[in-house]
């Protein structure tokens, strides 16, 4: 029972697809109402009728938003709460890197859009949805960020230093929140086989030198991060907060 998530309601970014749909997927299976969100709408009404016909009920619902809107995220808040009744948790999931290179070659542009959608975007949403967790006597918040939030890169160092931002931002926020019985957490995933990060695993280099130094010899699967945003979403994590919850088979703590 430390688990289980019926009666929850869970909005989850970037879901029709990777490790949003993954989290989205087994929240439901956990009993959870989720919220099936990203820019495409019909991308989410087909992931959430595969989940209504997998449970057999109105288990989830899509309704599409850009990270990139304020606007956008307001009113996925309010249209869950209108539908729905309530939120408990929220998984920020959604997030974008249009440049791949060094820092030297970044346009203004690119780094401005990786930091407003990676880091301004999940504050936006949070700011949003913490008086509805409120209401229900607390909840839990989750940041998708990444191991390169750990780390340096030649290739991602934009896209790390907003994971990295997103880390801090759940430390901050769990210490203004906790009085009101919010959690807030991060996921640090290392690499997943997702198209997000298509980029890095189809690369022969690149994988063969993340898998050689990675304790477990692969890179992750989209269902791997499930069952970590599940314990921060349940009672399992209801004493865990500001924290980031690293899942890389090991890829961090290898002296290779």
């Amino acid at each position: 029972m430390l688990f289980d998530l019926t009666g929850r309601v869970a909005i989850v970014t970037g879901s029709s697809r990777g490790i949003g749909r993954a989290i989205a997927e087994r929240m439901a299976e956990a009993g959870a109402s989720v919220v099936i969100s990203s820019r495409k709408e019909a991308a989410c009404v087909a992931v959430a009728d595969a989940i209504n016909s997998r449970h057999g009920e109105r288990r989830a619902i899509a309704l599409a938003a850009s990270i990139s809107s304020k606007d956008d995220l307001k009113a996925l808040v309010e249209r869950t709460v209108a539908t729905l009744g309530r939120l408990d948790i929220v998984v920020c999931n959604a997030a974008s890197n249009p440049y791949y290179g060094p820092l030297a070659g970044i346009e203004d542009g690119q780094f401005r859009k990786i930091l407003e959608n990676n880091v301004i975007a999940n504050n936006w949403l949070i700011q949003f949805a913490a008086p509805e967790l409120e209401r229900q006597g607390g909840g839990s918040i989750v940041i998708v960020s990444s191991i390169g939030g750990l780390q340096g890169s030649p290739v991602i160092g934009a896209y790390n230093i907003s994971k990295a931002a997103d880390m801090q931002l759940a430390r901050n926020l769990a210490v203004e929140f906790g009085p009101k019985n919010i959690r807030v957490n991060c996921i640090a995933p290392g690499l997943i086989r997702t198209d997000f990060a298509r980029a890095l695993w189809e690369n022969p280099e690149t994988i063969a030198r993340y898998t050689g130094r990675t304790p477990l010899g692969r890179i992750g699967e989209p269902d791997e991060i499930a069952g970590a945003a599940i314990f921060l979403a349940s009672a399992a994590g209801m004493f865990v907060t500001g924290q980031t919850i690293v899942v890389d088979g090991g890829s961090t703590i290898s002296g290779i």
